[in-house]
């Protein structure tokens, strides 16, 4: 049920508010993966910052997606040496 709410948010780039742990935290969801443990994690860009953090699925509850509010991705560029 989580994957299918994240999913449908990182394709439509809709904000989601959850709770993780007794923390309210907004974020923009950028990916869903496993780690090497076999816990779920979702990444996604804390709102107001710069940070990109990770998640695990276990400690997330409550969740909502913002469908009013879209997020464009911030994509860092690399410069390239020829």
């Amino acid at each position: 049920m989580k994957t299918n709410i994240f999913l449908t948010a990182i394709k439509n780039r809709n904000h989601l508010k959850f709770l993780y742990g007794l923390t309210e935290m907004m974020i923009e969801p950028y990916y869903i993966t496993r780690e090497k443990s076999g816990k779920k994690v979702i990444y996604g860009r804390v709102k107001s910052t710069n940070e990109v953090r990770k998640f695990e699925y276990d400690k997330i509850s409550n969740i909502r997606v913002l469908n009013k509010v879209k997020f464009s991705p911030v994509i860092p560029i690399i410069s390239q040496v020829s």
